[in-house]
């Protein structure tokens, strides 16, 4: 396959609502097809710009620690990097066998980490942004759907590793949503008041200041909350653990 550098057929960066884009790839667990393999599952796609780097390494031990706490969301972890299988597997008998970080060690990488020399998949899904480098996919984080759809994408510089407390709120925020029907506030958290959603109708959005549902606490007809207990949250959204 070509190098980034000669590629006349360069990919739009996939949009929030679309389809997944799809592809067929070897990976240190085997081929996947994807996202076709994870129909009825969460996944969280994320790149890394190169195998034996510092940053990327403390990430890979990350996403391995929190790996059961991704399952028990109904959630799998899907990685990339544009370097070759060999390398891959040898990167990772490294982290097991010598790194330590922030109390984590002999730290196992059982997700699939895609192989991707060709860049194909790192072009279809707008990894490879020339402005930050020509042959390496920045920190690229996809959220997709049980359905196969993008719901949301977050973006890194190479020379910055990942937050994944706002990773693992973003994957909790996206479930609970999509479960009560609700907008979630700046920084919400499971047991914070949810967004009610706005009217309708000039009729509704006046009722709903008037005479308020019970439980909703309406500041202006465009801005209504209501609690959401934290243990609902995570009966609805732990449930299949």
């Amino acid at each position: 396959m070509e190098n980034i550098n000669n590629l006349t057929n360069i990919h739009p960066i996939p949009r929030i609502g679309e389809p997944a884009p799809k592809f067929k790839a070897i990976t240190t667990q085997g081929e996947i097809n994807f996202p076709a393999d994870y129909k009825g599952k969460w996944v969280i796609l994320f790149s890394h710009p190169a195998d034996f780097t510092p940053v990327c390494t403390s990430e890979f031990m990350t996403f391995a620690s929190m790996q059961d706490e991704f399952k028990e969301l109904n959630t799998e972890l899907v990685g990339l990097s544009v370097d070759g299988l060999y390398s891959h597997i040898a990167w990772l008998r490294t982290i097991k066998e010598k790194i330590e970080f922030k109390g984590m060690k002999d730290v196992e990488v059982k997700f699939p980490l895609i192989e991707d020399i060709s860049m194909e998949v790192a072009n279809l899904y707008g990894m490879l942004q020339p402005g930050e480098s020509n042959t390496k996919a920045v920190r690229a984080v996809f959220f997709i759907d049980p359905e196969g759809m993008i719901r949301t994408i977050i973006y890194y510089p190479l020379s910055l590793g990942r937050n994944f407390d706002e990773i693992k709120r973003v994957l909790i925020g996206l479930q609970a949503a999509d479960a009560f029907k609700v907008a979630l506030p700046a920084d919400w958290r499971p047991g914070d008041d949810v967004i009610v959603p706005t009217a309708g109708t000039c009729d509704q959005a006046k009722d709903r200041v008037d005479i308020p549902e019970e439980g909703v606490t309406c500041y202006d007809w465009f801005f209504c909350t209501k609690k959401l207990e934290k243990e609902k949250v995570e009966e609805a959204l732990w449930k299949k653990k």
